[in-house]
């Protein structure tokens, strides 16, 4: 999955109408080139693909002073479901990639609240059932014949998964105590 894909249909989402500047500039401020390696050729591409794929739709065409034309796009229905679809899995799945899960942190108030609440606790129970195997590693290596140190790596994932437990956990309480704005 792209966060980059997601990203693109959620600012135009967002917006409601918008052309590669607009999506540019709004995902730079959102520092999105650091944490979802999004760069201005990306952004461009996608809205390019996502037309051809009929998930956006373009709605007019203006001469610019700085450059060519800028072609100003919707997101259609199926670009609606697109979009769902894509927030869904970012936010519900625990072995989705860093960059896909912030994606969908930052879209999050495109999905209603009891529909995040639900991804989130499935993404809990993913995390939760990696835990166990996790503490396995650790101890089990040099009895699988391994270098010692290489538990080092299990210590290093199980830090990683219990603080994206305890990080799911609040956030999770945040939204049923009603925080945030979210699409309902």
């Amino acid at each position: 999955m792209s966060a980059t894909r997601m990203l693109v249909l959620g600012v135009v989402r967002l917006v409601g109408e918008a052309h590669g500047y607009v999506v540019r500039r709004e995902l730079q401020s959102w520092s999105a080139d650091r944490w979802a390696n999004v760069q201005p050729g990306s952004i461009y591409h996608a809205l390019k693909t996502l037309a051809k794929d009929g998930l956006l739709e373009p709605v007019g065409t203006a001469e610019s002073e700085e450059g060519p034309a800028r072609t100003t796009y919707k997101i259609t229905e199926a670009g609606e479901r697109e979009l769902q679809d894509l927030l869904g899995h970012a936010l519900a799945d625990a072995t989705a990639a860093p960059d896909v899960l912030s994606a969908g942190v930052a879209m999050i108030n495109l999905v209603p609240r009891r529909q995040a609440v639900t991804f989130l606790k499935n993404r809990l129970a993913g995390l939760e059932g990696q835990l166990a195997p996790t503490k396995h590693g650790i101890t089990s290596m040099p009895e699988m014949g391994k270098p010692a140190h290489v538990s080092e790596l299990f210590r290093l994932w199980l830090a990683h998964l219990e603080g994206q437990v305890r990080w799911t956990q609040e956030l999770i309480e945040r939204l049923e105590a009603g925080e945030y704005e979210l699409r309902d």
